[in-house]
């Protein structure tokens, strides 16, 4: 095992956070009451509401870690960590500004430009850019190394060529994180000769193609660039350093609580189901609620290590597959109790999350490579 490794980090207790859980309560509470929002399953991905996000930009919730000069609130990690599990397990709609407020602003705090900063930082605090993420390629898995889009220089900047696919939010975005190769393959190294590059997905030459489930839901898209022109200005990070970058975003990407709290509404409505005769014992319902608050727990535990700035890479891939697994059990436990005396509300969000559950151990790095990837670390492979 590598020196200092830790699978699951000390947790760092923070005092003074029940306020704004409460507050943060509340909100839901009179959102409820005003039908605002109906809850759901995987809602930072499926629950797209504009109008929401801006209820959340009045509150301070949106851009929390951002710095105030940049337009943010200049809170903590820890406070948003807060915020963002309330309204996941209470299945809010956060969809449209999730991964811009998630994973971009803290990787164009890390990586970006001065100029990048200035631009993207405070549009994202307030709620009017939304971002989505350009890695997964056609046929190419979980396994980035064989990314086939290309980036060319040109006079003033790049030409980029290639797709993109299972890429959320793609039609309400603005902007696109591309990852694309710039030299070629090097059988020694195939991580390299990866850059990140700042699409405009209004240009020319972008296409956002809808990739519709067969439950008839559209959060997934293919964006096509056909020679399209990225100006030297949005250049992400250094050229060649892709897979570095890519790799630290990716520990805000698998940590969070969105990975253990998916599913989360469903065991909740679960809890609430006074009938005796099921094929769901309370006993199974205890095994989810322990497995749930140790994840909780974990969760927490990576959210202390990246507020202080360090990486958490396998820890979070150990959060990730853990959690993912979780999600998943709770609606094969649930599917189980649907019948025809089950409430309809809960019986809705079950069949909810049927319909996603066979994407939970993939996006995000599928299960498998995951795996992998804490073998490695432990010194197993």
């Amino acid at each position: 095992m590598g020196e200092g490794l830790r699978l699951a980090p000390p947790i760092a207790r923070v005092e003074g956070l029940g306020g704004l859980r409460t507050e943060v309560r509340e909100f839901i509470d009179q959102q409820l009451a005003a039908n605002a929002f109906t809850p759901t399953v995987d809602s930072w991905m499926t629950g797209s509401n504009p109008e929401f996000t801006r209820a959340l930009v009045e509150h301070g919730w949106i851009g929390m870690t951002i710095p105030t000069e940049y337009g943010g609130r200049g809170r903590t990690f820890m406070e948003r960590f807060v915020v963002t599990e309330e309204l996941l397990a209470a299945g809010a709609p956060v969809a449209a500004h999730w991964i811009a407020d998630r994973q971009m602003a803290p990787s164009i705090l890390r990586y970006g430009t001065q100029d990048q900063k200035a631009e993207f930082l405070p549009r994202i605090a307030d709620g009017s850019d939304f971002w989505a993420i350009g890695m997964s390629e056609p046929d190419s898995g979980s396994d980035l190394a064989s990314v086939r889009t290309r980036a060319v220089p040109v006079a003033g900047g790049w030409s980029i060529t290639g797709a993109k696919v299972w890429t959320s939010g793609a039609h309400v975005s603005q902007w696109l994180m591309t990852l694309a190769r710039t030299s070629a393959v090097d059988p020694a190294a195939r991580h390299g000769g990866l850059s990140q590059f700042i699409v405009d997905l209004r240009a020319p030459g972008v296409q956002v193609r809808p990739i519709v489930s067969m439950s008839g839901g559209h959060h997934f898209n293919e964006v096509v660039l056909d020679d399209v022109f990225v100006p030297d200005s949005r250049v992400f990070g250094r050229i060649g350093h892709g897979w570095q970058q890519v790799t630290s975003e990716l520990g805000f990407e698998r940590s969070g609580p969105e990975r253990i709290l998916s599913s989360f509404p469903i065991l909740r409505a679960l809890v609430g189901e006074q009938r005796t005769e099921t094929a769901v014992t309370p006993a199974d319902l205890g095994r989810l609620v322990a497995r749930s608050a140790g994840l909780h727990q974990m969760s927490e535990a990576v959210a202390g290590v990246l507020s202080r700035g360090d990486t958490a890479n396998v820890p979070a891939a150990v959060v990730k597959v853990l959690g993912t697994a979780t999600e998943g059990d709770i609606v094969d436990v649930a599917d189980l109790l649907v019948d025809d005396a089950t409430d309809p509300r809960l019986a809705q969000l079950v069949r909810a999350g049927v319909d996603q559950r066979p994407g939970f151990t993939i996006r995000g790095g599928s299960s498998e490579v995951l795996r992998g990837v804490i073998a490695r670390e432990l010194g197993m492979r």
